[in-house]
């Protein structure tokens, strides 16, 4: 069983995170411009899913530069009823965009995504330099110590 220590700056929001979060929540209502997103990350990749009912997987855009993954979209209303007598209206058309920061970079050629039942599933593989490695630990070398010499010759001299 390993033992990971805990880094309490790893759990942190960056502050990048938190302007854009902020942002978000301040200028626009709840479901409206704001993409609902589930990252997980796994040994080897971050698995991402982004809820998107009513989107056309042509109208979505994903980008990756770095760490930061950006999903932008195109939502379009089937008819507009401007002379109707609304109870309710909830149904948004419009963009949206979604960006956020991993914890490490993506091999965006490796990338793959699949759209199903308004569910974008994104699966990045992590770069080869941010995967976790194991170093293997070998014994350290004996060096003998000082006036202790081996002598391997054991004759005498004539």
């Amino acid at each position: 069983m390993a033992m990971e220590l805990w880094d309490p700056f790893h759990d942190m929001m960056t502050m990048r995170d938190v302007m854009n979060r902020m942002f978000q929540e301040g200028f626009t209502r709840p479901g409206q411009g704001m993409l609902p997103l589930d990252i997980a990350e796994t040994d080897s990749a971050f698995e991402v899913q982004a809820t998107m009912p009513g989107v056309k997987p042509e109208d979505v855009q994903i980008t990756v530069q770095g760490n930061t993954l950006s999903i932008r979209g195109q939502t379009t209303s089937e008819e507009e009823h401007k002379n109707q007598n609304w109870i309710t209206h909830e149904r948004r058309s419009g963009s949206f965009a979604r960006t956020v920061s991993l914890p490490a970079p993506v091999n965006v050629d490796a990338a793959q995504a699949e759209f199903e039942n308004g569910v974008l599933k994104l699966t990045l593989p992590k770069a080869e330099e941010a995967r976790a490695r194991q170093i293997k630990v070998s014994p350290a070398k004996q060096i003998p110590a000082a006036g202790t010499e081996s002598r391997t010759d054991t004759g005498t001299q004539g």
